[in-house]
């Protein structure tokens, strides 16, 4: 099994959104509630798993649930667990922004945990795509393509770009004192490398 769809339980992505990466995965993970938004969109997902104080069950469906009530991991890390455990390697996370910012903001912590499990893992919504990219990137991308660069470790050391607007050459981005954001794709492909820390990647929805 290599792709594998999770949906988590904040703000829920347009149907748009959920279709296209829905028909494209192997194996639909929903993280507690992200089963009441994967039913709303007429889907049952393969499994539900988590603590389980959202999701409604519809004793219409009858669908595998998984309970799991550790509360030192949250409903994205039991969902991540049970993709590696899955065989997944191409992970696709929707849902896991928007309503509580704290909850965003573990997510993004949870991100870094798992990155190096899985051969790609990635939050999407409907306005843009979030990674935690290696040290060496390359990617094609849309001229005009907006995108911002975030230390998610608190500082990021020796970066530097080709292909963006306003190009970094072994600079260092750091958390209250200088950011990455808005940038504009102006070349193929956008080349960014970096020497220590974690470094976001949020490429926005043109």
């Amino acid at each position: 099994m290599k792709s594998i769809l999770i949906l988590c339980n904040g703000n829920p992505p347009s149907e748009r959104l959920f279709r296209e990466h829905y028909e494209s995965t192997d194996y639909l993970i929903a993280a507690d509630g992200g089963g009441n938004i994967a039913l709303n969109m007429g889907v049952d997902p393969d499994v539900v798993i988590g603590d389980l104080d959202s999701f409604l069950p519809d004793p219409t469906h009858s669908l595998e649930v998984i309970r799991r009530l550790d509360q030192e991991a949250n409903d994205l890390e039991k969902a991540l667990k049970l993709a590696r455990d899955k065989g997944g390697e191409q992970i696709t996370i929707l849902g896991a922004t928007g309503h509580r910012l704290d909850h965003t903001l573990k997510n993004l912590s949870v991100l870094k945990q798992f990155n190096s499990v899985f051969k790609q893992v990635r939050m999407k919504d409907d306005f843009g795509e979030t990674l935690l990219i290696p040290r060496s990137f390359r990617k094609a991308m849309g001229i005009g393509t907006q995108v911002s660069l975030f230390p998610l470790s608190g500082k990021v050391t020796g970066i530097t770009t080709t292909g963006l607007q306003y190009p970094l050459q072994q600079e260092a981005l750091e958390n209250g004192v200088r950011d990455g954001s808005s940038n504009r794709v102006v070349g193929r492909p956008v080349e960014i490398t970096y020497d220590q820390g974690d470094l976001l990647l949020f490429v926005a929805t043109p």
